[in-house]
């Protein structure tokens, strides 16, 4: 167990010196999430009647949406390893599939985290002021990490199998579009009937709901419950596929 932690943690440091690296890619996953909040605030904020300021509403919304593109680096990481043989030379050194992948996890998470901060700065300096007591906050960001995580781990089984950095960017397209048809950004009864099923029931959906009622510090009922759920539900399935296609593609 601690050779795999090490070997995590040097892998880890590894995938944020190569972020340093890429500076471009990482200043664009960071910016664009900013950005959007911006335009939303700004340009369509106006329309938009949420019965609060909307850029208090609008706030965890971003957040998820930022975790998505964090997340998407992660399948592009994993797939250019493989494509480039660099996995083949890791398990020369006896690194197994579980500290390779972890340590682009555990550098995703990271990655995120300085892109929620820059988020959450962004937000105060237009105007957010959350209600939330500390442990609300605590509550909050815990939810949020589970979730960064979960899709982290679910983008790095997305890099075993896309053959491409390409691919691998296409295929995460859709946790980035998932914050869309959910209360992210208009309440849900706005939405056309069709589409409320499933705005209402899927993953970002509670979470961004138990996000928005604890950073408000209003009641959130069940809805932290059900986003962990999703959010082990998630980590679960990655993790089982993921262990599954590292053997598959490295046999």
């Amino acid at each position: 167990m601690s050779d795999t932690l090490t070997a995590a943690s040097t892998l880890a440091g590894r995938g944020i010196r190569l972020s340093r690296r890429n500076l471009d890619a990482v200043i664009t996953s960071m910016m664009l999430p900013i950005m959007l909040m911006l335009i939303f605030v700004y340009f369509f904020g106006g329309a938009i009647d949420t019965g609060t300021r909307y850029v208090t509403y609008v706030v965890p919304g971003v957040l998820v949406l930022c975790a998505g593109f964090g997340a998407a680096g992660t399948a592009v990481s994993v797939s250019e390893d493989m494509r480039l043989g660099v996995v083949d030379r890791f398990r020369t050194l006896d690194v197994g599939g579980t500290p390779f992948l972890a340590g682009h996890v555990a550098a995703a998470v990271t990655r995120n985290a300085l892109s929620t901060t820059l988020v959450l700065a962004a937000a105060f300096a237009i105007g957010f002021r959350p209600a939330a007591t500390p442990g609300g906050w605590l509550a909050a960001i815990g939810l949020l990490l589970a979730y960064i995580t979960a899709v982290s781990w679910l983008s790095a089984a997305i890099g075993l199998v896309a053959r491409t950095a390409e691919a691998a960017g296409a295929v995460t397209f859709f946790m980035m579009f998932l914050p869309y048809p959910s209360s992210a950004f208009v309440p849900i009864d706005t939405m056309p009937s069709w589409l409320h099923g499933f705005a209402e029931h899927q993953p970002v959906t509670p979470l961004i709901e138990s996000m928005r009622g604890l950073l408000l510090d209003q009641p959130v009922g069940n809805s932290p419950w059900i986003a962990l759920g999703w959010c082990v539900g998630l980590l679960a399935l990655a993790l089982a596929a993921s262990g599954f296609l590292f053997r598959l593609r490295t046999r």
